[in-house]
């Protein structure tokens, strides 16, 4: 006997929408991860704050949907937030939207939300497509602890850099990368991380969605890494716990007592080595008793 199913024949009717800014997560690819609630919005918005008003005209007209375009990037976003406020004191409604994906995930809108909250305005998220969570999904990595970095910089020496900040991180590593840098910042990746299993996602939702799994080093030279098309999400296994050395130990101790207490020291240490606080705060005192 088939079980009835949880969910009902048509989906809920539509709520009338509130005054207050929207941030609209949009399509990443596929028009049909368009979700009812977004679409609800856009038709009732006063105003649509768009990366691209080009853009979002297209995707607004694929649904039958005419609204009043702004655009607010990065150059536009201070005025567009002024805009907001003074609608949304009108009572009127104002949806965000990037290019794809998710609002202010590495897109322009930060200026404007922070802006609107400052102003003790409402700020709802309408949640949908986001490249960052389609590739967490299918990387077949851990994702209960999850760093993201964005883009990383285009010379490899300031890449390298950034890489050394995250290296001894202990979560998923995350970054959007272009297709021509792909191949370059994967082999420094190698070098800065080491032999860390990671997947490389690109086209997600798209006809030739494609995800290439393998440690860094392999995917550094694999023929489908070298320059592909389209929007890439690098997706890097978490690193292994380093083991601090005693020499490092008495250097961090020695150097968390120039500002705090041997007790407090051991607690700041305990943390950044991860190791038992007691014995660190017996050697804090033997440190200090030499000094």
């Amino acid at each position: 006997m088939t079980e009835p199913s949880p969910f009902p024949p048509t989906a809920p009717p539509s709520r009338p929408v509130a005054s207050g800014l929207y941030l609209v997560a949009t399509p990443i690819g596929n028009l049909r991860d368009m979700t009812l609630r977004a679409l609800d919005v856009l038709a009732a918005a006063d105003l649509v704050l768009a990366e691209d008003t080009r853009v979002t005209g297209k995707l607004l007209s694929a649904y039958g949907i005419k609204a009043k375009l702004e655009r607010c990037d990065d150059h536009a976003s201070a005025r567009a937030a002024e805009g907001a406020i003074e609608r949304l004191r009108a009572g009127e409604v104002v949806a965000l939207v990037s290019d794809a994906g998710t609002p202010m995930v590495n897109d322009p809108g930060f200026v404007v939300a922070r802006a609107v909250i400052a102003a003790g305005l409402p700020v709802h998220p309408i949640p949908g497509a986001s490249s960052l969570l389609a590739a967490l999904c299918i990387a077949g990595l851990p994702s209960d602890r999850v760093l993201f970095a964005g883009f990383l910089p285009p010379k490899s020496g300031a890449r390298k850099t950034m890489l050394e900040e995250v290296r001894t991180a202990r979560q998923t590593l995350v970054f959007f990368e272009s297709g021509p840098r792909l191949a370059d910042s994967l082999a420094d990746m190698a070098a800065v991380l080491g032999p860390r299993p990671a997947a490389v996602a690109r086209e997600l939702t798209k006809l030739y969605e494609e995800c290439v799994r393998g440690t860094l080093s392999e995917l550094a030279v694999d023929p489908r890494c070298q320059g592909p098309k389209g929007e890439i999400v690098v997706v890097i296994g978490p690193g292994e716990m380093e083991v601090a050395s005693e020499a490092d130990v008495d250097a961090a101790l020695a150097e968390a007592m120039t500002r705090l207490a041997p007790g407090e020291a051991a607690a700041e240490v305990s943390k950044a080595l991860n190791l038992p606080r007691k014995p660190l705060y017996r050697r804090a005192l033997e440190l200090q008793g030499r000094g």
